[in-house]
């Protein structure tokens, strides 16, 4: 009986990669499709984070998939695996300019039909509207932006739309 080698003899015969140290290893670079594990943290122009994984668990995505925002997957094409970045991007860029056309009045009445029986509005509020979909089939967001007696004033824009956005990432993985 032959010693058990760990497969390799029979992986490289299969047309596996032999097997490499972490030192030989390629390093992996961010294509448009690829897998990421990575930190990220997104800045409003205030330097309020909106979102932040540091310190917390990593986040887990497919580029090319909208799961972020497609000026933000630009910035990460071409990075490295364990490289960090920090990226300024300007007004407009990262979410959209700001569109007046996507800023709506809406009668208390009828948006309450959107929401749960105990929601009370307050300016500032971000709302997932059930029952009134987005372009992308996903349930509305708005930021209550003004009340005005029966009226409700909402912003379908997003939040950081028209704003300058700051980008910090660390590239732990890529597939």
């Amino acid at each position: 009986m032959r010693p058990y080698n760990g497969g390799f003899d029979s992986c490289a015969r299969a047309g596996f990669p032999e097997r490499r140290t972490v030192e030989e290893r390629e390093v992996a670079t961010v294509r448009p499709d690829s897998m990421l594990t990575l930190h990220y943290r997104l800045a409003a122009p205030d330097g309020r984070d909106w979102i932040n994984t540091f310190g917390h668990r990593p986040a887990t995505l497919t580029l090319g998939r909208q799961q972020l925002a497609p000026a933000l997957e630009a910035c990460l094409i071409g990075l490295e695996e364990g490289a960090s970045a920090h990226f300024e991007l300007p007004p407009d860029s990262a979410f959209g300019a700001h569109d007046p056309q996507r800023v709506r009045r809406v009668p208390r009445s009828v948006l309450l039909d959107h929401l749960a029986d105990d929601v009370h509005l307050a300016v500032g509020d971000a709302l997932q509207l059930s029952g009134i979909s987005s372009a992308s089939g996903a349930n509305a967001a708005a930021t209550v932006t003004a009340l005005d007696g029966d009226d409700v004033e909402l912003d379908f824009n997003h939040p950081l739309a028209g704003k300058p956005v700051r980008f910090d990432v660390q590239i732990l993985g890529v597939l």
